[in-house]
């Protein structure tokens, strides 16, 4: 990886217009696309799977007028007055005139009608106007809305107090302040005094600045195909902001390290997107894999959620990696600090003291964190309501009226349904039922109890005595689906709990029971995650205990705060009460995405130090004073972005931003810097290793570029300028019974042919197919066609094609020789259909190779036929295709494995005749292997020869 972004640095580097170019087209595009097809925000919880979501949509067969959306008129009368006089009724008759001729809906029932029996406070002081869509509230649009207010208009000019709310009325959208913009000016002053350069300080602010504006207008244009709730749209604002700054940094940090070490500026960017962009890219994964693990919740609104936040990481990511380096060569050598540099005297004191006594150090952030993580205990979760809408809009106005007049349960009503089309007695059944609710405790009233038409479905409207995010509320839920075995057995009818509160409490147990599971998976990732980076057992437990550690304190401090009304006045807390339901998992995928990042940063110093010196703690400390500025820095920008949503933000994320502030203060400053070293020191070398058998069976990520690193050094190698098609230099390769190959050197040029021989055994085709970037080798070093591997095998395996190889890429001998000849022209045009006028060609060329080995050695020759099996060709003719067939490609090389299996001589030097023929009007450099020397080509000064033994001593060339 790091050798890809090495190249895409540079290119960016030097092509800086192009780049910055093709983003602003990408920002128009995008921004055109937001302005055309967005359709705004919408609040839809739709829960599959669940009680009130089964039988909402049950309710869409069986009784459609309930089954839209709902919103409400509430109605104050006038100091001294009352709803029920002949004025007030004339008034409220109007407007409910009014309200049915508003496009959507279907139905308005006054507060007067039987059908309202809770219409009217007993004070005679309000009154409630009940109105029935025909959609869902996500198909109520902004104009119906608007509409439906107007209608109030000649109440409160004859001066009644008139607001709407309800189900529709949900769709808030993101409540963004300028407040929001401290963090980012915050961000500038930390990037100010860390760089000591304004240039510098606005780039990672560029960078982040315009991939949040990107990532928002394709959001927005995808609310016209995807209901996105209006939450996701800031929280993907808030991350994208976060990232893409801290992101940026650690590429401009790296890259001024690099020039105040002298590197010329093209050569630092490059190396800067290699190194701190593989880290980069790493940590980007993590966090897109965590967000995208919200879909085990299985709740469509929160899988989009995450996704979307997941789109605003992966644009931070691209972002960094090409913009950044084009603005680095717009700047060139003006970033070269001063000679004045930090000398990182206060980390290195710090660090000092944390490893002086590790198991102190340990204990104190242990039994911290576990005490800060108590009040996690009374974590309970809601969906919002109106009751967290914007001060002075409609439908908080109208959610307190409703609470102080007529009580809080009448902003949160139950649906209880009933399948009646067995019973006899439809009404009789339904008012039974409505009899026992109405004499369950924490039941305020009973409003809508009825048949539908069809006497087929029955609903029952239960008002509960407490609010929506009341506990008790969610207690009256589960006490009447406790009750429905009892109906059943009395009745004969199945009942179900609906509605908007029942569907958010449905929500939040829904994501309260995901949590474990999630949990559990990002652990397991994060263990496996940094076991593959580090190749250590310490390391990625460390981390992991360190994630869990900051989580909970986390989830403490967010309690404290948002439940239990600690420093609520100085956050500018409106309320306390239960936090958002999705709350936890987001924070749990963020924050963990966020802890690998200062992970990778810390330890992969760390580790270099390690591997250069051996010396494990001068490694802590060397690494620590290496990255601890720059993730310091990091962390500030993070928790200032994260921070500043709090005191003005939304009321649904101020929680969710308060949290991941938390989290990212204790993660970076007690968890990695503190609990780490002090880890680290007290387990020494064994924080660095892993048992063989375990290291052989984990893949390789090189996150800090070892492999450009080691491209680097050997840029010269074995000589600059070098044009030789294979050099190899002890190159050894073990397998699970013992060397394989071992000690192989040799070099070979352009269009020259190297055979390699030894008995059964001896590792021939594995050295071929290491030649050829399709097996990785333990030790030495090798350059094909001026590519070192293993670092650009996959550039290699383009150059270095196989005949065919047993076991590999054997012929199929029921397929024709054309067809296996369009077979691979259609796998080189990505083509599904190869004309005959293509095939011909290929044919003819390996006829000809056949003709003129037979010509040369005097003996009578028929062409093959394309249409002939593969199966009816003898071993010379097949040979001879699958060498044709891998020059279809057009490699540099090729492999021919196990040439004088062919078993007669005179076939043999047909083979070598017809080969020379294929590869030297191509100048194709041949690379084979043979049992015995004698079956080798005849003697030129383009033959090598290499021998190989199942001895496996070291191996001479022989020429």
């Amino acid at each position: 990886m790091s050798n890809l972004l090495y190249a895409l640095g540079r290119w960016a580097f030097r092509h800086p217009r192009r780049v910055l170019a093709a983003w602003m087209a990408v920002l128009v595009l995008a921004g055109v696309a937001a302005l055309g097809l967005g359709d705004g925000t919408k609040n839809s919880f739709d829960i599959p799977g669940t009680e009130s979501q089964e039988a909402i949509d049950g309710l869409g067969r069986t009784f459609p007028e309930l089954s839209g959306a709902s919103a409400f008129a509430v109605v104050v009368a006038p100091e001294g007055g009352t709803v029920t006089d002949d004025r007030t009724r004339g008034l409220l008759a109007d407007s409910i005139e009014q309200m049915e001729q508003v496009s959507g809906v279907t139905s308005v029932v006054s507060p007067f009608d039987e059908l309202n029996p809770v219409g009217v406070t007993d004070d005679e002081g309000a009154a409630r106007v009940l109105v029935q869509f025909e959609g869902d509230l996500t198909s109520v649009t902004p104009d119906e809305q608007d509409d439906l207010i107007a209608t109030g208009e000649a109440l409160r000019s004859a001066g009644y107090t008139v607001a709407f709310g309800g189900d529709i009325f949900t769709n808030t959208g993101p409540q963004l302040s300028i407040i929001e913009l401290i963090g980012v000016i915050v961000a500038f002053v930390v990037l100010y005094l860390m760089f000591r350069s304004l240039r510098a300080a606005v780039m990672p602010i560029v960078t982040a600045v315009l991939g949040v504006l990107v990532s928002m207008s394709l959001i927005i244009a995808a609310t016209g195909f995807l209901t996105i709730s209006s939450t996701a749209p800031l929280l993907a604002l808030m991350i994208g902001l976060a990232v893409g700054i801290d992101y940026a940094l650690f590429i401009v940090a790296r890259h001024r390290e690099q020039l105040a070490e002298g590197m010329e500026p093209e050569e630092a960017a490059a190396r800067s997107v290699a190194t701190a962009g593989s880290a980069v890219v790493f940590a980007g994964v993590t966090v897109v894999i965590a967000l995208l693990g919200l879909a085990i919740a299985r709740i469509p609104f929160l899988t989009v959620m995450g996704a979307v936040a997941a789109l605003a990481v992966v644009i931070a990511v691209a972002v960094a990696l090409t913009v950044l380096p084009a603005l680095l060569g717009r700047a060139g050598a003006s970033l070269t600090p001063s000679a004045e540099h930090p000398t990182g005297g206060f980390s290195r004191r710090w660090v000092l003291a944390m490893i002086r006594r590790p198991m102190l150090a340990i204990v104190v952030v242990v039994i911290g964190l576990a005490i800060a993580t108590v009040p996690a205990k009374d974590l309970r979760l809601a969906l919002p309501d109106n009751g967290t809408a914007p001060a002075g809009s409609s439908q908080r106005v109208a959610f307190d009226i409703v609470a102080e007049e007529f009580g809080p349960g009448f902003n949160a009503p139950l649906l209880v349904t009933l399948d009646i089309i067995s019973t006899t007695d439809p009404v009789g059944v339904v008012s039974a039922v409505a009899d026992d609710l109405r004499a369950m405790d924490g039941v305020a009233a009973i409003g809508l109890a009825t048949p539908n038409p069809t006497a087929d479905t029955g609903i029952v409207q239960v008002i509960p005595t407490t609010a929506a995010t009341d506990e008790r509320t969610n207690d009256l839920v589960e006490r009447i689906r406790d009750r429905a075995d009892g109906w059943k057995d009395e009745h004969g009818t199945d009942v179900a709990v609906t509605g908007l509160t029942a569907g958010g409490i449905d929500v939040s147990e829904r994501l309260f029971s995901a949590l474990l599971p999630f949990g559990l998976i990002v652990v397991g990732l994060s263990v496996l995650l940094l076991m593959i980076v580090f190749r250590s057992f310490v390391v990625p437990l460390k981390a992991t205990l360190g994630f869990v550690l900051s989580t909970g304190a986390s989830f403490g401090a967010v309690v404290a705060v948002f439940q239990w009304g600690w420093l609520m006045d100085l956050l500018h807390v409106e309320q306390t009460g239960p936090l958002i339901s999705f709350l936890p998992i987001i924070l749990m995928a963020v924050l963990f995405g966020l802890s690998m990042d200062y992970e990778v940063f810390l330890m992969a110093r760390m580790k270099e130090e390690y591997v250069r010196t051996g010396d494990p703690r001068r490694a802590v400390v060397d690494g620590f004073v290496g990255s601890s500025r720059v993730v310091t820095a990091a962390a500030l920008i993070m928790l200032a972005v994260f921070a500043a949503f709090v005191p003005e933000g939304d009321p649904n994320i101020q929680p969710v931003a308060f949290a991941l502030a938390i989290g990212v203060f204790v993660d970076a400053f007690l968890i990695r810097m503190l609990f780490a070293p002090a880890v680290l020191e007290l387990f020494g070398r064994r924080s660095w290793i892993l048992p063989a058998r375990v290291e052989r069976q984990l893949p390789h990520i090189d996150v800090e570029g070892e492999g450009l690193h080691r491209r680097v050094e050997l840029q010269a190698w074995p000589r600059p300028g070098s044009t030789a098609a294979v050099t190899a230099a002890g190159l050894t390769a073990d397998g699970p019974d013992g060397l394989v190959f071992n000690d192989v050197s040799f070099e070979i040029w352009p269009g020259d042919r190297l055979v390699v021989h030894g008995p059964s055994g001896s590792g021939k085709t594995a050295l071929l197919l290491t030649l050829a970037g399709r097996m990785d080798f333990d030790h030495g070093r090798l350059r094909v066609d001026g590519r070192l591997l293993p670092q650009e095998s996959a550039a290699v395996r383009h150059v270095v094609a196989l005949a065919e190889v047993s076991g590999i890429n054997d012929l199929d001998d029921n397929l024709s020789v054309d067809q296996h000849i369009a077979e691979r022209l259609s796998i080189r045009s990505f083509g599904l259909w190869v004309g005959r006028q293509r095939l011909a060609p290929v044919l003819r060329s390996m006829n000809d190779a056949l003709a003129e080995a037979h010509r040369r050695a005097g003996v009578p020759f028929e062409p093959v036929e394309g249409s002939a099996l593969v199966s009816s060709l003898d071993r010379l003719e097949r040979k001879v295709l699958g060498v044709t067939l891998a020059l279809v490609g057009e490699p540099r090389l090729v492999v021919l494995d196990d040439a004088d299996d062919l078993r007669s001589a005179e076939l043999i030097d047909l083979l070598w005749t017809a080969v020379d023929h294929l590869l030297d009007a191509r100048g194709v450099t041949l690379l084979a292997s043979v049992q015995s020397p004698s079956a080798a080509p005849a003697p030129s000064d383009r033959l090598h020869l290499v021998e190989l033994s199942s001895v496996r001593a070291p191996h001479e060339v022989l020429l």
